[in-house]
């Protein structure tokens, strides 16, 4: 046995395959004892730090989205019942979300704007002219991408958007609405002159104006065949010298061109003698349109509410400007654009509250809303929108000359006390001027220096 026991231990510390187990020591149990816990303490310090974080984002997080957002919205147009089931229903789908609607007055709305906006006292949101952008730079700020990206921007409005509202590579404005120049004619004293359609272009006017006009036996106008000729008492007469201008070619920057001349020179002439089809004796052309003693008017389509309110009775139609023969379809634009401040520290949620508004579905019911509170409502900026709305009288006039607005900074009633009130003032008194007998190139090179520099005071 003896023998036997020494061949088994030679054979084992021989084999390099079996392990020789030696006993473990104390101080090796210890150690090893020490490590688990170790582990086991770092493990548990690793699981409380993630838990900490955790629930501290959790509650910090849940306090934040809870946390009110407080917006203002300076409106003008818009009655509080058509913008307010809007924000009531935003709302609803962001409860710490609340907005406050203020319809201000449009006399001296620009420059309030501005300066309490500069105090710290202006609105998170405000509406704007189409023309007022060289005029409110300091309040602008433009739409963030993760918002309304520019992609999506030009695929969802009409192309004058374009134009107006991009500086750069960036947007600033949502607009809800699309408006201009149309031509409102009366039904009836069309029928009266034997005239079953109304005028596509220039020429067609021309052919109509002399049957629709009517004198009194002193030769004096009665009615008279369309408002265009002076501007004490046109409306929006600067709107429509400056579409004259336009189609002619011209610019206003460059009066003293004689496409320029020519335009003017045109203008007048419907209202000059003997052959005048309108005078300074006429009653203010959306008065005199409202008591049928003009048969054709261009204003833009808002001013239909005020015809409507002298004389619900009054039987018309709109159709789009005439155009030159042979030439292109232009009108002038002038609509509402939704901004949000510079000054304001919730921009993107103000943002985002006005794409919410400017969504099919909102739009649609803007309309209807409108339609509800003053029986017409707006034209929508949005072109998915426009075989619906198309379906209105008044409305299918701006929406089939859409693609083809311009904008210029001399549009009427914008209440700006700034470019456009400066502008028209120079092109008020060029009229004036030929008027009493100046020529059209000198009254026009008088204009063309006032108008510069109000050009170079908004830069």
């Amino acid at each position: 046995m003896d023998d036997n026991n020494q061949n088994m231990n030679e054979n084992q510390t021989d084999n390099p395959n079996t392990a020789n187990f030696e006993p473990l020591s104390a101080d090796d149990l210890m150690q090893s004892d020490n490590k688990n816990k170790f582990y086991i303490i770092g493990a548990s310090i690793l699981i409380f730090v993630l838990l900490f974080v955790l629930v501290f984002k959790f509650f910090t997080g849940k306090a934040k989205t809870n946390k009110e957002i407080a917006l203002t919205y300076w409106g003008l147009w818009e009655e509080k019942e058509v913008i307010q089931p809007l924000i009531d229903q935003y709302q609803n789908k962001n409860p710490n979300i609340k907005i406050e609607y203020i319809k201000r007055d449009p006399q001296d709305y620009r420059n309030k704007l501005i300066v309490r906006s500069q105090q710290g006292q202006g609105p998170d949101i405000y509406r704007f002219h189409n023309t007022w952008i060289p005029e409110i730079k300091e309040v602008l700020s433009y739409i963030p991408s993760n918002v309304l990206s520019n992609k999506e921007f030009e695929k969802t409005f009409y192309p004058i958007f374009k134009s107006d509202l991009k500086i750069g590579d960036h947007y600033y404005g949502i607009p809800l609405m699309i408006d201009g120049l149309v031509l409102l004619y009366n039904e009836n004293l069309f029928k009266n002159a034997g005239i079953n359609k109304p005028p596509h272009t220039w020429e067609d006017v021309i052919n109509n104006i002399s049957k629709l006009t009517v004198r009194d036996k002193e030769g004096k106008l009665a009615t008279a065949g369309i408002a265009i000729g002076t501007a004490s008492n046109i409306e929006h007469f600067s709107d429509i010298l400056g579409l004259f201008i336009i189609q002619n070619g011209g610019d206003l920057k460059n009066l003293e061109s004689q496409e320029a001349a020519g335009a003017l020179e045109s203008y007048r002439k419907f209202a000059e003698p003997p052959d005048n089809y309108w005078d300074e004796s006429m009653p203010s052309a959306i008065s005199a349109f409202a008591q049928e003693k003009v048969a054709i008017i261009l204003v833009p389509s808002w001013q239909i509410l005020s015809i409507k309110s002298i004389n619900p009775e009054l039987v018309f139609k709109a159709v789009p400007v005439p155009t030159l023969p042979g030439g292109e379809p232009i009108s002038i634009s002038s609509y509402w654009v939704e901004g949000v401040s510079r000054f304001s520290n919730k921009q993107e949620e103000a943002w985002k509250f006005l794409k919410f508004l400017s969504e099919k579905e909102n739009m649609t019911k803007i309309y209807e809303l409108q339609t509800k509170s003053r029986q017409f409502p707006t034209a929508s900026s949005r072109v998915d929108l426009a075989s619906i709305q198309s379906q209105n009288q008044y409305l299918d006039a701006v929406i089939k000359q859409a693609k083809y607005y311009k904008s210029i900074p001399s549009v009427s009633l914008t209440y700006d006390n700034g470019l456009n009130d400066g502008v028209n003032q120079y092109l008020e008194n060029a009229i004036n001027s030929t008027i009493n007998g100046e020529s059209y190139k000198s009254a026009l090179k008088t204009a063309k220096e006032g108008i510069e520099q109000e050009l170079k005071r908004y830069d």
